[in-house]
């Protein structure tokens, strides 16, 4: 499955903005932060953390994968790997693998025989 088919089978526009607030913070973090931040010690960058964590939480629910990547991207050096978009693809893909799993109803009618 490529990436533009599992953004198309993600259905609630929550998970589709969740995806893009994540892109656009690991994007903003790898190519624009070492230029204009102090280093690894960055106010601006664990603020951002902190605010695309609140968000993440508020569009997809708690789940355990945000607690290691906000850690990680405290780490000084760490943020240079997209955490926040593979913590993102982690979350949605259990939920989209969850929904392709639920049971088909079928409408009433007769049982079909048995074979013998």
């Amino acid at each position: 499955m490529s990436f533009l088919d599992y953004f198309k089978s993600l259905k609630e526009p929550e998970h589709r903005l969740a995806w893009a607030v994540a892109i656009a913070a690991d994007a903003l973090q790898i190519a624009a932060f070492p230029f204009f931040a102090e280093g690894g010690l960055s106010p601006a960058d664990s603020l951002l953390d902190l605010i695309v964590a609140y968000v993440m939480i508020r569009l997809l629910g708690w789940h355990w994968a945000f607690l290691p990547t906000l850690a990680a991207e405290l780490i000084p050096g760490a943020d240079l790997f997209p955490t926040w978009t593979a913590a993102v693809w982690f979350v949605t893909r259990q939920k989209v693998k969850a929904r392709s799993k639920d049971v088909e109803i079928l409408p009433p009618g007769p049982a079909p025989e048995p074979r013998r």
